[in-house]
C-alpha cells in the first residue's frame, strides 16, 4: 500500500473508542478475525471520524458521525452504507462494505459502518515529485477524474433500487434554502452573516433542473483511491456522506468550488486540498466544456452552481469551527476555520459581482 494511504495518527483526545469494544463487535459481524485490534485515527478528514482497525495484515475502516452537535441528515451513516452498496454491481469504484449499526443498536452510542481499507495512492494537495508527472500526465489524471463523475451522474438509479433514496424533484431550492438556515444556525462572533450571498441565492435560482442523478457530494481528487501499478485508475472514491439524489449540476458546483485555477485569488489557492494546480490540470471552463459536451446538458448559467458551491463549503466549515467553538471538538486544525469560511464567503461575493445572472 502506498505511505500516503497510511497516514494514521493516534486517536485523539475526546474521540476514543473502547478497543475492546471495537474487538467484540468487529469478530460477531466478519468471520476469521485473530488476535487484538490496533485502533488508529485517519489524520485527514474534518467531518466524520474515520478510524483505522488493523488485525494483522487484515486493515478495515470505521466510519462514525463527530461527537457533539451535529446536523443529523450530514452524517448519516446508513446512508453512506447504503448508497456503496447499490453502486458497487454498476459502479465499481466504491469500497466494500461489511455491516452498518444504528444509533439504537451502536455500543459506541452513535451509528457506524465497517468497510474494507482499499489499496492504492491516496492524493493530497500535490503530486509527489517521484511520479514523474509532466502535463500529458496532468491532464490524462485530470480527464479520469471528471469521466469519473459523469459516470456516476449517468448511473440509473431506479435500476439500482436507489428510486426512494431521496427526492430529487426541488433539490436546488432545498439545498439553497437548507444550506442558508444552517449557516445561520452555526454563525459564530467571528465570522460574517453574508446575508447578501445567500439572497443572491434565493433570488436567482434556475427555473428548472437539468435532471436527478446519484450526487456524491464530496467529489475531489484527494477523496478517490488511485491504482498502485496505474495512477490514471480511480479504483476508490471515498466519503459518500453527503451523497443524494438530485440536479447534477449542483454536484459538479461542489466539486469545481473545491478545484483552484491559476487566475485564482491567492487565499483560494492557498486553501486548496487536491492537486489543481499541477500542471496538464484543466481550469473549471475547459470541465464545463467537457461535462457538457458528455452530458449534453446546458451550462450557460453555470455561474450560479460555483456561487452556490462555494457557499456551500462555507457553511460546512463554519458547522465544523462551531464545534470547535463550543469545545465540542478538540482537533487544533479547526481553529482557523472561522477564517477560511469569511474567505469563501467573500469569494462568493466575488464570482457573484462577476457574473452576469441577477
Amino acid at each position: 500500500m502506498s505511505d500516503e494511504l497510511n497516514k494514521t495518527v493516534d486517536v485523539r483526545e475526546g474521540e476514543e473508542l473502547d478497543a475492546a469494544i471495537v474487538d467484540q463487535v468487529m469478530k460477531d459481524h466478519i468471520e476469521g478475525l485473530k488476535g487484538e485490534p490496533t485502533v488508529r485515527q485517519f489524520a485527514g478528514g474534518n467531518s466524520n471520524l474515520t478510524y483505522s482497525i488493523q488485525y494483522g495484515d487484515q486493515k478495515f475502516v470505521l466510519r462514525r458521525p463527530p461527537f457533539g452537535t451535529r446536523p443529523k441528515s450530514g452524517h448519516s451513516m446508513i446512508r453512506e452504507f447504503r448508497v456503496m452498496n447499490a453502486l458497487k454491481p454498476v459502479f465499481p469504484a466504491v469500497p466494500h462494505t461489511y455491516f452498518h449499526m444504528s444509533d439504537e443498536d451502536s455500543p459506541f452510542d452513535a451509528e457506524f459502518y465497517v468497510m474494507e481499507q482499499v489499496h492504492g495512492r491516496k492524493l493530497e494537495r500535490d503530486i509527489p515529485k517521484e511520479w514523474g508527472f509532466g502535463e500529458e500526465e496532468g491532464r490524462k489524471l485530470c480527464l479520469s477524474f471528471f469521466n469519473k463523475l459523469i459516470d456516476l451522474h449517468n448511473v440509473d438509479y431506479k435500476a439500482i433500487g436507489l428510486d426512494d433514496f431521496g427526492k430529487p424533484e426541488g433539490y436546488v431550492e432545498r439545498q439553497v434554502l437548507g444550506w442558508n438556515r444552517r449557516y445561520e444556525k452555526a454563525l459564530t462572533d467571528d465570522v460574517e452573516n453574508f446575508e447578501d450571498v445567500r439572497k443572491w441565492l434565493e433570488d436567482n435560482m434556475p427555473p428548472t433542473e437539468v435532471g436527478h442523478a446519484i450526487l456524491h457530494g464530496d467529489f475531489r481528487l484527494d477523496n478517490v483511491i488511485l491504482a498502485e501499478e496505474n495512477p490514471f485508475e480511480i479504483i476508490a472514491v471515498l466519503d459518500w456522506e453527503i451523497s443524494a439524489l438530485g440536479d447534477p449540476l449542483m454536484d459538479l458546483g461542489n466539486t469545481l468550488a473545491y478545484w483552484s485555477q491559476p487566475s485564482d485569488p491567492e487565499e483560494m489557492k492557498m486553501m486548496r486540498m487536491q492537486p489543481c494546480l499541477e500542471p496538464g490540470m484543466m481550469t473549471r471552463e475547459e470541465i464545463c466544456d467537457l461535462y457538457a459536451e458528455k452530458t449534453g446538458h446546458d451550462l450557460s448559467k453555470f455561474d450560479y452552481y460555483h456561487v452556490y458551491g462555494v457557499f456551500r463549503l462555507a457553511v460546512i466549515l463554519q458547522q465544523i469551527y462551531y464545534r470547535y467553538y463550543h469545545g465540542q471538538s478538540k482537533n487544533p486544525a479547526f481553529a482557523a476555520f472561522a477564517g477560511r469560511t469569511n474567505m469563501l464567503g467573500n469569494y462568493a461575493r466575488q464570482l457573484i459581482e462577476a457574473s452576469s445572472i441577477g
